[in-house]
């Protein structure tokens, strides 16, 4: 029987820095829509008409975060379930496995990724109830289907290699642009530039993850679009991926938020994943650029948006 370390473990918390960064990003772009923070206070202190309050602001922020790091923390479940109960991850290098190694019985596991899809929607209702964006339901609906089907069901898209572009759907477009839209009820350039930014650089740690598992998947019959591209090709993927959103700053710099120039500094911690992917390391020596690149994500959306919002 798993113990609680090896739940904990299971839960792959590398992967939930990327979980925050959507909402950070978000957070600061609706902030930024509305005049700025020190506009957006002060129409707080005067009481202005229709203004979104700061309180209200925080408490959509935090709903929409525990929406997110629930959705990634039972994606994690459902993908230990989904894979080990195909054999996928026999061999497979990384945090343990709790349904390959025998440490949970399958149903366990199972029942784990469902009881934090189900935490994702009660705190996503209580965030529709409180902006009375109903649609966003099927949204929400979405995304844990999403989260499910990535490699559970008969036809998982994962195996196929749309991994990434459904990541970059959901945990950047959707989670950044859903939590803008639910605090103030529009979006902006910056809102989709950070959105994109956040969508690449996710879609880098999935990337990474499935170069170091190239030999694994091709055994298990598991067409992730690393495979697919091959080794080198797929080197070169996520380097663009890393790149790009710190090009896409520029739209937010001509949009008029030119302080999230500061997230030009989250280079910094991108530069070692890096080196290490485009040298050619392989096996066991990837597992540090995954967690790196999430950390690179979390700095970069941060810093941005603290820009969005100054």
């Amino acid at each position: 029987m798993a113990d609680a370390a090896q739940w904990i473990s299971g839960a792959r918390l590398r992967t939930l820095p990327l979980a925050l960064a959507p909402v950070l990003i978000g957070t600061g772009a609706a902030i930024g829509s509305l005049g700025g923070f020190t506009a957006f206070i002060l129409d707080d202190i005067s009481g202005k008409d229709d203004h979104v309050s700061f309180g209200q602001i925080l408490l959509r922020g935090f709903l929409a975060l525990l929406v997110s790091l629930c959705l990634q923390i039972g994606s994690n479940y459902a993908n230990d379930y989904s894979d080990g109960i195909r054999g996928t991850d026999d061999e497979r290098v990384g945090p343990v496995r709790l349904t390959a190694t025998g440490l949970a019985e399958p149903h366990e596991v199972k029942r784990a990724a469902f009881l934090f899809f189900g935490l994702a929607g009660v705190a996503g209702i209580v965030l529709i109830l409180i902006s009375q964006a109903w649609w966003f339901l099927v949204v929400g609906a979405a995304a844990v289907a999403a989260a499910w089907f990535y490699t559970g069901g008969k036809r998982p898209y994962g195996y196929m290699g749309l991994g990434e572009v459904f990541v970059f759907v959901f945990f950047g477009l959707v989670a950044t642009l859903g939590t803008m839209w639910m605090q103030v009820g529009h979006l902006s350039l910056s809102g989709w530039a950070g959105a994109v930014a956040i969508g690449s650089l996710a879609s880098a740690v999935l990337m990474v993850n499935n170069l170091r598992d190239i030999p694994t998947d091709i055994e298990a019959d598991k067409i992730t679009l690393a495979v697919r591209m091959g080794d080198n090709a797929a080197r070169i993927a996520y380097a663009v991926l890393v790149l790009l959103p710190f090009a896409l700053l520029a739209l937010a710099i001509l949009d008029g938020h030119p302080a999230v120039a500061l997230a030009i500094l989250a280079l910094v911690p991108a530069l070692n994943p890096l080196k290490t992917v485009l040298s050619g390391t392989t096996g066991p020596g990837l597992i540090p650029p995954i967690k790196s690149t999430g950390l690179t994500g979390l700095a970069f959306s941060a810093l941005m948006g603290l820009g969005l919002a100054l």
